[in-house]
């Protein structure tokens, strides 16, 4: 970028990096386990722990008012766990959205699932449905949560949708394109995530959104699952706030769009 000084160089910077508050904070909740090993206790209090960490976020981001927050509850990958854990994390599934249900619908928090459900026993199905069903019509935070999903899977469904529809007539090959894509996948009706959080030290996506978070800004952070609160999130969100989202184009060219509209 031309500039006279470093003065009117770092104004450009300034301008360039404010962004606005993320509509969509998608995170992977990782380190229940660790946070407890590292206090002598089962891996089950750490989970136990993260649950209440959930009910926090969530709080905030209804504060907030961020539009949807996407949480990574159990991957597809996650039944290769001890079976003593998984059974574990399905009873605690199931006693979590038992009292939580209400609580979200008495505040206009609307309740999603993405992944394939088929894997649960049908008493959690049901209860699934059941919060979805009584939240549908609220109007504040949609929350999704990520239950037996995969990034993988994900589009694969999305491929095979369109693949039927193809073969039954209804659309043409030349007809795909990312929009259609994007139309089949688990959140078409939800924006893409501007903000992806992975908490416990590692950095990686690991199979979560694989094909929206193409754009989203990434944030990493060894904070433990559990030990994640309400400043952790805003260091993350002013983390995003500060970066420049280019989207493909130059520096210079947003830079000339932000003053144009000023």
């Amino acid at each position: 970028m031309a500039t006279d000084d470093g003065n009117s160089l770092e104004s450009a910077s300034a301008l360039l990096g404010s962004n606005t508050d993320p509509r969509h904070i998608a995170i992977i909740m990782d380190g229940n386990g660790r946070w407890a090993q590292k206090r002598f206790m089962p891996r089950a209090f750490g989970h136990q722990a993260g649950v209440k960490t959930v009910r926090k976020i969530v709080e905030y981001c209804a504060k907030r008012e961020v539009e949807v927050l996407t949480l990574f509850a159990f991957s597809s990958e996650n039944w290769r766990r001890p079976e003593e854990e998984v059974s574990l994390l399905m009873g605690l599934f199931m006693a979590t959205l038992q009292r939580e249900i209400d609580k979200l619908d008495r505040n206009n928090i609307r309740l999603r699932f993405i992944g394939d459900r088929t894997a649960f026993s049908d008493k959690l199905q049901a209860k699934m449905a059941e919060g979805e069903a009584q939240t549908k019509d609220n109007t504040a935070l949609t929350l999704v949560i990520a239950a037996n999903y995969g990034g993988r899977w994900d589009m694969c469904q999305a491929f095979r949708k369109i693949a039927e529809k193809i073969a039954a007539g209804e659309l043409k090959n030349q007809d795909i394109s990312e929009q259609l894509v994007n139309q089949h996948l688990s959140t078409a009706d939800l924006p893409e995530p501007d903000l992806f959080i992975r908490t416990g030290g590692e950095q990686r996506v690991s199979n979560f959104l694989l094909w929206q978070l193409a754009y989203a800004e990434q944030y990493f952070t060894a904070t433990l699952w559990p030990d994640f609160d309400q400043s952790s999130l805003e260091e993350a969100i002013n983390s995003f706030k500060g970066r420049q989202r280019r989207f493909g184009h130059t520096g210079d060219q947003l830079l000339a769009k932000s003053i144009t509209l000023t």
